[in-house]
């Protein structure tokens, strides 16, 4: 939707609500509303209008996301928003990112969730702490949990040598097609395999990864956890039996602030010292600078 048309849409909720604020006893689809009710409606679609004609300068405030909030059941069941955001993206880095170009395409991803819809892959600002963990490890062999767009493995794979090789869990299908068209445009589509699935699935995919890309004990040099956050420790904990790490690899963690990992920030401070040594970087939510948020860089000992 053009900035255009959400203003216009937005505007016109904000006048509905305004008028029936005037009527004596307002009423809508035969209910009657509370007048609080109406005026938070007015207030809210006014500003979100505003916001978007200023050019969408403050999240909240912007029409995707608020389209995003209301596709939060479909996104915990499907990982999509359900208004065909994901293959917007796709279609949108095809058209405006040089082909090959593994920067352009990053920053034409940036440029979609900034000022066209709301994404939630780990953005810009979390990106530079995926970046420089992955520069200092050096790894070879490294896991996914959490394709989406396709968005962090770029990030990766620029950084990545030049022999390396990372895979990519995604639980849907869709997403994962997604990831490929971009990853292909942007020409590292040999260096990331995506595999459908997740490491809960009664030991598919970890059979997988273990019979078919030849993961053996203590090959496994860096992990980026970014999928859904109850599972990041059980699957930390299917990795650990697998005995797939090694002295020294890095595990990274995405949103354990917000929306959050509790389980597994206690695991990693329980065990500080005695098996693993956690970094936190204090950071921001994807795409904004007001929900604060943590990124776990994590060293595991052996």
């Amino acid at each position: 939707m053009s900035k255009y048309l959400a203003a216009i849409v937005a505007t016109a909720v904000s006048l509905a609500s305004s008028i029936l604020l005037t009527a004596s006893r307002p009423r809508a689809f035969g209910l009657r509303l509370p007048r609080s009710v109406l005026a938070a409606v007015a207030a809210g679609a006014f500003a979100v209008a505003a916001n978007e004609c200023a050019g969408k300068p403050v999240m909240f405030l912007r029409w995707s996301y608020v389209r995003f909030l209301f596709g939060l059941r479909h996104m915990g069941a499907n990982w999509q928003v359900g208004d065909g955001r994901e293959q917007a993206l796709a279609d949108y880095v095809c058209a405006h990112a040089r082909r090959n170009d593994i920067d352009d395409v990053i920053r034409a991803i940036d440029e979609f969730c900034y000022t066209k819809s709301y994404l939630i892959n780990i953005g810009d600002e979390k990106g530079r702490i995926l970046d420089r963990a992955v520069l200092a490890a050096r790894p070879r062999r490294l896991l996914e949990l959490g394709t989406y767009c396709g968005y962090s493995a770029l990030r990766i794979a620029r950084v990545m040598p030049a022999d390396a090789v990372l895979y990519s869990i995604e639980f849907n299908p869709a997403n994962a097609a997604v990831a490929r068209r971009i990853w292909d445009h942007a020409g590292i589509g040999e260096r990331v395999i995506v595999i459908v699935g997740t490491l809960g699935d009664d030991g598919k995919t970890l059979t997988a990864l273990r019979d078919k890309h030849e993961f053996t004990s203590g090959s496994l040099d860096f992990a980026f956890l970014d999928h859904v956050k109850q599972e990041y420790l059980p699957d930390l904990h299917r990795i650990l039996n697998q005995d797939w790490l090694h002295p020294g690899s890095v595990v990274v963690a995405d949103n354990v602030k917000y929306p959050g990992a509790p389980e597994y920030r206690a695991f990693m401070h329980h065990h500080e010292g005695a098996g693993w040594h956690t970094r936190e970087h204090r950071t921001h939510a994807e795409y904004q600078k007001v929900l604060k948020d943590l990124v776990l860089e994590s060293i595991y000992g052996g």
